[in-house]
């Protein structure tokens, strides 16, 4: 609205309460410094129809389940289907997995998450690295027969799981041979690849980084085509932001490298061919939530309303579902602190409400002591029980998008979007996400941002209570999760060894063989040798090493 059409509107009278207002503010904080959120947008104490108009209702907000969906990517949101809690869960053993997974579907749980150990997310059996580090943080899952396990109970045909499965996606494959083995038609397995940001691994999870960042992107759109053609439930696409803003983006920066991301596999997926309305819609995201409430409120609204302009006037989409900006959040556990960690769960209660105020479709919410080890039990369902409250307690899901109108809420969503397209346009003028990320350019920014807001947290800046203000020295009052026992794992390594001893051999080096082949002919899909092999016995290890042979070893560019 222009300055001449805003005060002619307002009249005179808010013209002289505004000023007289903004006098006795002044007079009360005279020397006041200017306050700016992460992305660096300064933030006013007051907001007014100065700042936004109802006039702009219709190009800016519309109506749920229309464009530009910045109020929600469905008529009903969370008034007719909550979002979906999906708790992270892996530790230790298949076994163990599988009896705390009961525990947690029981608390409320409405689907999966799969977390493997560290040794499966860096490419490698359990029986190639350090036992030490084994099932501290995941679950070791190396075959299908560990798949098995970990699934024993659950009914995959109507569940739907995600798996955090970097490129080559084992796990998805291993799932696929237990579907088999179970007579369930793979059109029934519904979930999401919930790591298939091969990009974001490269930029922001080095150690974790398994193939060359050529080999990924082809095992990335073999993957997609394969779940285009035989997954009709399963989304192989999760761009992840939440990767680069937990390496320091700002979340401005984290919603515009996320897009870029997103236009890059999308124009991947269409030079390879495919139809951009039938693989678009199951592009889903997957973001971070800082405790900086209403930024985080308006990156989600922004990001809704760039998504469904940049997949309609830029990849040509044409059917509706295509311009949805599906995405999971989780609670930010950059954000949580070891000091004082009982703290924590204010935290992620706030982080929790932002993200569920900002639409989402599904949300993990992390325990307050998952800064000390592997989430206790207690605090995951603690953790699921915030989830249950915000939604059935206090009334969040009554009415959608409830701070729509709000003249800082939409003159912020306005401002995020300048930020974040400001963002996106540099990555575009540099060739696109592939070519800034071999260059270095993201990594340079995440760098950047990274030190500014450590230089703000070490001046006071910014405040983290319990670190730079409100200090105490007493105790910690939790106990975190003791590591694995030592013997668990050896007798887990021992029954990969019986498993490796007793199955054909020369089926799994035959399977091998033509993962190789495919690897070097463009008109085989690499993904479904991956497949076919996992079913008749090769480990999640020998796959990875065989890709690496072929396609070249991950090795992530460190910028300076």
């Amino acid at each position: 609205m222009s300055e001449d059409r805003k005060n002619t509107a307002l009249g005179q009278d808010f013209e002289a309460a505004r000023d007289n207002w903004r006098d006795s503010y002044e007079a009360h904080l005279p020397n006041e410094k200017p306050r700016r959120n992460r992305s660096g947008i300064e933030i006013k104490p007051l907001y007014t129809p100065e700042d936004w108009s109802p006039d702009e209702y219709m190009p800016d907000l519309g109506f749920p389940g229309a464009t530009p969906y910045t109020r929600g990517i469905y008529p009903t949101m969370h008034r007719g289907r909550s979002w979906t809690q999906r708790q992270l869960i892996g530790l230790a053993t298949p076994e163990d997995y599988n009896a705390r997974m009961r525990r947690i579907v029981d608390t409320g749980a409405t689907a999966l998450s799969m977390i493997p150990c560290n040794s499966v997310y860096r490419g490698y059996d359990i029986d190639e690295v350090d036992i030490e580090i084994l099932g501290t943080c995941g679950t070791t899952i190396n075959t299908i027969e560990d798949m098995e396990t970990c699934l024993d109970g659950v009914p995959i045909g109507d569940m739907s799981v995600a798996l955090n499965d970097p490129s080559p996606f084992t796990l998805l494959a291993f799932l696929l041979g237990v579907a088999n083995r179970r007579d369930i038609p793979w059109s029934r397995i519904s979930g999401t690849s919930n790591q298939s940001d091969y990009i974001s691994h490269y930029v922001a999870n080095h150690m974790f980084f398994r193939l060359a960042l050529g080999g990924a992107r082809r095992v990335f759109v073999d993957h997609v085509q394969f779940a285009n053609e035989r997954l009709p439930m399963w989304n192989p696409v999760s761009v992840v932001g939440q990767h680069m803003q937990q390496s320091g983006a700002t979340p401005a920066e984290a919603m515009a490298f996320t897009l870029a991301s997103a236009i890059q596999y999308a124009e991947d997926c269409q030079a390879r061919g495919l139809d951009v309305d039938t693989f678009l819609p199951r592009f889903t995201f997957f973001f971070d939530i800082s405790i900086s409430f209403f930024e985080e409120i308006a990156k989600f609204r922004a990001g809704r309303r760039i998504w469904a302009r940049l997949a309609k006037e830029r990849l040509g989409a044409t059917d509706s579902r295509a311009w949805r900006f599906k995405f999971h959040a989780q609670t930010s556990g950059v954000d949580l602190t070891r000091q004082q960690p009982l703290n924590n769960i204010a935290r992620t209660t706030a982080q929790a409400i932002a993200g569920i105020l900002g639409g989402l479709q599904s949300m993990h919410t992390d325990a307050y002591d998952e800064v000390l080890s592997t989430p206790t039990e207690a605090a995951a369902k603690i953790a699921i029980q915030t989830q249950n409250i915000l939604r059935e307690e206090a009334g969040l899901t009554d009415v959608i998008d409830p701070l729509g109108g709000s003249y800082y809420v939409e003159a912020l969503t306005d401002q995020m979007e300048e930020k974040i397209m400001a963002a996106f346009d540099e990555i575009d003028a540099a060739g696109g996400m592939f070519a800034a990320v071999s260059s270095g350019l993201v990594q340079d920014k995440l760098g950047e941002s990274s030190l500014d807001f450590q230089r703000r947290v070490e001046s006071g800046e910014q405040t983290v209570v319990g670190v730079n203000a409100y200090a105490d020295d007493e105790p910690v009052p939790v106990t975190p999760l003791e590591r694995p026992e030592r013997a668990a794992m050896e007798a887990q390594i021992a029954k990969l060894k019986t498993f490796k001893a007793e199955r054909s051999n020369a089926a799994v080096e035959k399977a091998l063989a033509a993962m190789a082949r495919a690897c070097g002919d463009e008109s085989l899909n690499v993904f479904e040798a991956l497949v076919a092999a996992a079913e008749v016995g090769a480990t999640h290890g020998e796959m990875c090493a065989c890709l690496r042979r072929e396609l070249g070893f991950g090795q992530p560019l460190i910028a300076a």
